[in-house]
């Protein structure tokens, strides 16, 4: 039987496979539609697409450096639950997903999952992914990457808190191959995991967003006036030019606290005393500094990248419990 193209539509309709995987599989059915479906999950494929409706926000990020220290890369996979992302066959799963976009030449999750599949080179990436859904019984997502490559002399750092969060750091120095430098990379890593800074430095913040930061502030302060002015007695608005300062040294705060190494070194309690002597506000920066002493080499912050799982996801609303129960009543 000839395979048409309203044949194809319906069967991706209920299966949500691809065009070229419906179309295979009703022309290896002879057009039988209920044989074409049965051809898809005996591959995996009807079984993956079921879940594509799901919202996928939990899983692993993870990061990972070459063994010559050239470069390195950054991964989200996510999964539906946390339950699954404990798995260990999902984290060796993605341990080979971060190898290979490690060594991959992609720049978009599209072509990497076009590439041939490192472990099997007769399937593709998007395949690979596509039989470990039907394994796992979850939907998956290969969701971001970022890799780095070294231009320069200096360390590639990554730091991993807990499977939840990663870190991909950059540093430029002299001090290349130095332990000493490895290890203020691994404590630079902790600080952005923790702290979350957005940007390097005060220099990399555009003037468009530190004007709405402003505005923002502007507005926060001016409510609290107005609250203060409507529940307390005899209250008297601060005058304008109290009001700028307090609002100036807000930004300047919230503007320290975005830049990296302008935010409060978290470890500096574990800094010897006579280096932190005298410093109101002992940072990123001074730590490099006092390092890059140590060693006879400046360090700075070329870039860095941070990941959190499901960052920026919809969460589930109904836990794996209530989903195993529905399904079981079904």
């Amino acid at each position: 039987m000839a395979v048409t193209a309203a044949m194809i539509k319906t069967l991706r309709e209920a299966t949500n496979a691809g065009v070229s995987d419906c179309k295979a599989a009703l022309t290896a059915a002879d057009g039988d539609f209920d044989r074409a479906v049965e051809i898809l999950r005996e591959k995996g494929l009807a079984a993956a697409a079921k879940k594509a409706g799901r919202i996928a926000s939990e899983g692993i990020v993870t990061a990972l450096v070459s063994d010559d220290g050239k470069k390195g890369v950054i991964l989200e996979i996510n999964s539906e639950t946390d339950f699954v992302a404990k798995n260990a066959d999902f984290k060796a799963y993605v341990g080979q997903v971060a190898s290979q976009a490690l060594s991959s030449n992609s720049q978009s999750i599209e072509s990497f999952l076009d590439e041939k599949w490192s472990a099997d080179e007769s399937i593709s990436v998007k395949d690979a992914l596509v039989q470990k859904i039907a394994v796992i019984g979850e939907r998956l997502d290969i969701r971001r990457f970022e890799r780095f490559e070294r231009s320069s002399s200096g360390a590639l750092v990554s730091y991993i808190h807990g499977g939840r969060i990663a870190v991909l750091l950059e540093l430029e120095s002299e001090a290349e191959g130095k332990p000493e430098l490895t290890e203020a990379g691994k404590n630079v890593c902790m600080q952005i995991a923790s702290m979350t800074p957005r940007f390097v430095d005060r220099n990399e913040i555009s003037e468009e967003f530190i004007a709405k930061e402003k505005e923002i502030l502007t507005q926060q302060t001016l409510t609290e006036e107005a609250k203060r002015e409507d529940s307390e007695q005899n209250y008297r608005r601060k005058p304008e030019n109290v009001l700028d300062k307090i609002i100036a040294n807000r930004l300047e705060k919230e503007l320290n606290e975005f830049s990296l190494v302008d935010q409060e070194y978290v470890r500096a309690t574990d800094m010897p005393e006579e280096e932190t002597k005298g410093k109101k506000l002992y940072t990123v920066s001074h730590y490099l500094a006092f390092v890059g002493k140590k060693l006879g080499a400046k360090i700075s912050v070329k870039r860095f990248a941070r990941y959190e799982t499901g960052e920026g996801l919809a969460k589930k609303s109904e836990n794996f419990a209530e989903e195993v129960s529905k399904a079981m009543q079904s």
